[in-house]
């Protein structure tokens, strides 16, 4: 009740704007509540292969709330444990893929010296096996994660962060302003304190910048991937390196108080991130999800689909983008696996006692709302202002398709803020309703079209008889019929 969680898998867009799926999703998430008032929650970024994310995601679990953490410790206390804890995860995870990497390093003495002029057809049939069977190891030893975990313990939050996913806490006061603060950096190839860190190893930091990316990724911090960890001498950028490299040792902090804070939390994946700023740009992403988060928040009724409304919304404006051929067009030709964990703090969803939803619809009432941005650079601290505006009566329609009567009054607004805001740029769209005949939020009717796989519905206007009063006016005499309409 107090947490949900929208996926939405990878995607690459054809020429026409159609989307295919590259891989099965690799993205994995926990959430758990345990003993004295300890809350757990993860997201986790796979890549080659869902095996880290999803032994991580399951081992974490096991290494935190089987009695490791208690009210009774200390922010140093838990600090150390979350740290334990990622490292052991990791040497877990190894210790299911040892023997298989042991017959890996058996099978290479037999491969011969890769010749380009020899084919695999042309191989003996001894030979192709080996091969066939190193092609299979290699898949099943393959592949690691990031991961960012957030702790909620004695009402404090703590995050524990590995790799390039992305925490948002949004904190909102009581004369309405929201303060969006960004928790940690993401541990990437352009994070100074990174490559700090990897040129005291002997790596050459200033080529690691450059190249942007290690063994395929953009991370320095890693859990699983026995490449870089085991094979780093052999890897040209890693080569120099005194020890390993890339760690799974996670940066943790904390503790924040969560006393008298009203707002929620947000745990997002890479690919998420990604897809938002590829569309928009870096500049205003933490402040559009937030705002996005806070439209959903007022008019759903399940956090399940606030999250999951707001990854269809960034996979909607993702596609958008490609398909207008703007400038970022060439941005958004694909994205990644996308997921958002929403954890809500002392903030109620969309009053459901004011909504009446039919079987079809899980969603609230939508109350216009005015979300100014700021145009300033993105900082780690920027506000944003949700400013309530309630039409004075009458009917209101919710998110779907479905129309709801006010039956007990208007909602305060520190009941249900809202927001509404254009899906295409970081301006905002303010509605009101001055005129109490609820003309505003009209039906569309019980039978509303399902949306198709890019989200949108076919039109439901009939514009025939204006087609027949404007070709009347426009044709000059001439019949106008097959000239003029959306043939």
């Amino acid at each position: 009740q107090m947490c949900g969680v929208g996926t939405a898998p990878n995607c690459v867009y054809s020429p026409d704007g159609k989307g295919t799926q590259s891989h099965p999703n690799e993205d994995g998430h926990l959430r758990f509540r345990g003993e004295d008032g300890c809350f757990l929650y993860g997201v986790f970024n796979g890549y080659d292969g869902s095996r880290v994310a999803s032994f991580a995601s399951q081992c974490l679990t096991a290494e935190l709330l089987l009695g490791q953490l208690t009210s009774s410790h200390t922010d140093t206390d838990i600090r150390r444990i979350l740290t334990q804890a990622f490292d052991v995860v990791e040497k877990s995870y190894f210790e299911t893929i040892d023997d298989a990497l042991a017959e890996k390093a058996h099978l290479s003495n037999y491969v011969l010296p890769h010749n380009e002029n020899v084919s695999f057809h042309q191989l003996s049939p001894q030979s192709q096996k080996v091969q066939e069977r190193l092609k299979e190891l290699e898949q099943e030893v393959s592949g690691g994660a990031t991961a960012v975990v957030a702790l909620i313990l004695n009402n404090k939050l703590y995050i524990a962060n590995v790799g390039t996913n992305r925490v948002l806490l949004c904190k909102s006061s009581s004369d309405g302003q929201n303060q969006v603060l960004q928790i940690g950096r993401p541990h990437s190839t352009d994070n100074e304190d990174e490559l700090q860190r990897l040129a005291a190893l002997g790596v050459d930091s200033a080529r690691v910048r450059q190249a942007g990316h290690i063994a395929g990724q953009s991370s320095t911090r890693r859990l699983g991937d026995y490449r870089v960890k085991f094979n780093y001498t052999e890897i040209d950028l890693l080569s120099a390196a005194k020890t390993t490299p890339i760690i799974p040792e996670p940066e943790i902090h904390g503790s924040q108080s969560l006393d008298g804070v009203t707002g929620f939390l947000l745990l997002m994946s890479e690919g998420l991130i990604n897809a938002l700023e590829s569309a928009h740009g870096p500049e205003q992403a933490n402040q559009e999800i937030v705002a996005m988060v806070a439209a959903e928040l007022a008019q759903q009724t399940s956090l399940e689909a606030v999250a999951q409304s707001v990854v269809d919304r960034i996979k909607r404006l993702h596609h958008d983008v490609y398909v207008s051929g703007r400038q970022r067009a060439t941005y958004c030709s694909r994205h990644e696996d996308m997921t958002l964990l929403i954890r809500t703090l002392n903030m109620p969803l969309a009053d459901g006692a004011l909504s009446t939803p039919t079987q079809d619809s899980s969603c609230g009432r939508i109350y216009p709302v005015s979300v100014p941005y700021s145009n300033s650079q993105s900082t780690s601290k920027t506000s944003v202002t949700l400013s309530l505006v309630m039409p004075s009566q009458s009917t209101l329609t919710n998110g779907t398709n479905t129309a709801s009567t006010l039956e007990e009054g208007t909602p305060t607004p520190g009941q249900s803020p809202t927001a509404t805001l254009q899906s295409t740029n970081t301006q905002t769209q303010s509605s009101s309703s001055s005129s109490g005949d609820g003309s505003l939020f009209r039906q569309r009717g019980s039978q509303a079209a399902q949306p198709d796989e890019t989200g949108r519905v076919p039109p439901y206007v009939d514009f025939s008889q204006f087609y027949r009063l404007w070709g009347g006016d426009h044709s000059d005499g001439q019949s106008t019929q097959g000239g003029l309409g959306p043939q």
